[in-house]
């Protein structure tokens, strides 16, 4: 659910790809805010509802924003800089990635956002709930940084219930996991914090999967991370998705060798096994690993391969024909379509 120590989870997720309506680029200009820029970051923090780590890794990582400094090294930002972060918190919010948003000229950040207000045939918000000071993804972020098993548990059921199970993967669990990923490898909170959110969300996600327990005839997937691959947020997202979509899941967990993924596939007849690469991006073993897990795998059995770290191993997973899942709603779709008679994906 990205370092997911971890996303994300990126997680198989990374997820949410945002996507550009043009092919020209067009890049914020770092310069045009440096006027007047007279908030320290507590005011910044008050102001936009980001905590100063989010705001620390979205401007050393993405250049969202560049602050001026005091003779004392404190950071001042202006106006519009706190504008544009308030406007960047509400699009990753509804399920947008920063990376390709974060230096676009913020009048294409306030159209985008305008848009991004879609309502359903209840009338309501696609991002009520996650633009508010005290959002149930703020709550979330608080809770794990407190170790807080009771609030983070008190903030996903309000939001189960506010946004219902696809929501709550998509508009919560997913970028609170990418958050954890970053935090973590900005040195801001520590393994034990990913590890307390992943075993607070893996039994949250247990009970609240009840009520979509497939039928005798859904089709299973199996779900896991590959040896070296410790952080599990990812694959606790996918796979709790895949039960909201009505497929069995057989869940696996982490760090799993191929022969004990490939052989829980051919034990319970898996049509999938849906695998989450997050962290590290440079393991030189993971190769040979997939390799091993495809030629065990049936010929039959489609390879899922999403999550943070999965575009550093893209040439591998294309010599073993994985379908490369780029973010939560591209795998959901993807499981439909395997559900289809007779359906074949390109190797």
């Amino acid at each position: 659910m990205n370092s997911e120590y971890i996303g994300t989870f990126s997680c198989f997720i990374g997820f949410q790809s945002f996507h550009l309506r043009s092919s020209a680029l067009c890049v914020y200009d770092l310069s045009e805010s440096m006027d007047e820029a007279r908030h320290v970051i507590k005011s910044v923090v008050r102001r936009t509802g980001l905590t100063a780590h989010v705001i620390r890794i979205w401007e050393k990582r993405y250049q969202a924003v560049r602050p001026q400094r005091t003779g004392t090294n404190r950071r001042l930002y202006s106006d519009e800089q706190i504008e544009r972060l308030s406007l960047l918190r509400a699009l990753t919010r509804a399920g947008n990635s920063i990376g390709p948003i974060a230096r676009l000229p913020t009048d294409k950040l306030r159209k985008l956002a305008a848009e991004t207000q879609p309502t359903d045939s209840r009338g309501f918000s696609a991002t009520a709930g996650l633009t508010g000071k005290s959002s149930f993804l703020d709550e979330s972020i608080a809770a794990v940084a407190k170790l807080d098993s009771r609030a983070l548990e008190d903030a996903l059921k309000r939001a189960a219930m506010e946004l219902g199970a696809q929501g709550l993967l998509q508009r919560v669990i997913a970028p609170l996991a990418q958050i954890i990923g970053e935090l973590w490898r900005d040195g801001s909170i520590t393994a034990a914090h990913e590890h307390f959110a992943s075993a607070v969300i893996r039994v949250f996600l247990g009970h609240a999967a009840k009520p979509f327990a497939a039928s005798d005839s859904a089709p299973v997937l199996v779900v896991a991370t590959p040896v070296g691959q410790i952080h599990e947020l990812g694959a606790l997202l996918v796979g709790a998705a895949a039960s909201n979509l009505g497929w069995h899941v057989t869940y696996l967990g982490a760090s799993l060798p191929a022969a004990e993924i490939a052989g829980a596939a051919r034990q319970n007849q898996a049509r999938a096994v849906a695998l989450s690469l997050v962290y590290p991006e440079d393991d030189p073993r993971l190769e040979a690993e997939m390799l091993r897990l495809r030629d065990a795998l049936p010929r039959e059995v489609t390879l899922l391969v999403g999550g943070r770290a999965m575009p550093a191993y893209r040439e591998a997973l294309e010599k073993i024909g994985a379908l490369q899942i780029k973010d939560l709603p591209h795998f959901c779709s993807t499981l439909d379509e395997l559900r289809k008679p007779h359906k074949k994906f390109k190797r």
